[in-house]
């Protein structure tokens, strides 16, 4: 498949807003949006499943909503009240089984990354 590509990191300040933003294919099956900081292992942030359901990792919980738009490909991660630990590589992922997982292994297309900084 074509690779996606996200797009909205940037340097932002604790309890400030951001939406991430990736186009491609993302209509195959589920989708969802990963992190990796330095020295860490790569994490789940969210995944939604073709009906629109919808998963977050524990510590996104509250903070952040994931949705897509079908007609124009794009699946978008929005996050509020955005912390220090929210500071990572994001990327977006996608594959074509319907059932969701937070394994990233189980994801066949991906993205670059966009780097999201939260900073004072």
């Amino acid at each position: 498949q074509v690779p996606l590509v996200e797009s909205g990191g940037g340097s932002v300040a604790p309890g400030e807003s951001l939406t991430l933003q990736c186009m491609g294919n993302i209509n195959g099956g589920c989708v969802g949006w990963f992190r990796q900081a330095p020295g860490k292992e790569r994490e789940g942030v969210a995944v939604i499943d073709p009906l629109g359901r919808t998963t977050y990792f524990d510590s996104v919980k509250g903070r952040a909503t994931i949705s897509r738009d079908k007609n124009s490909n794009i699946l978008t991660l929005r996050m509020h009240s955005l912390k220090f630990e929210d500071t990572a590589m994001y990327y977006c992922a996608a594959r074509s089984l319907w059932i969701c997982s937070y394994q990233s292994r189980d994801y066949e297309t991906w993205g670059q990354g966009t780097q999201v900084t939260v900073s004072s």
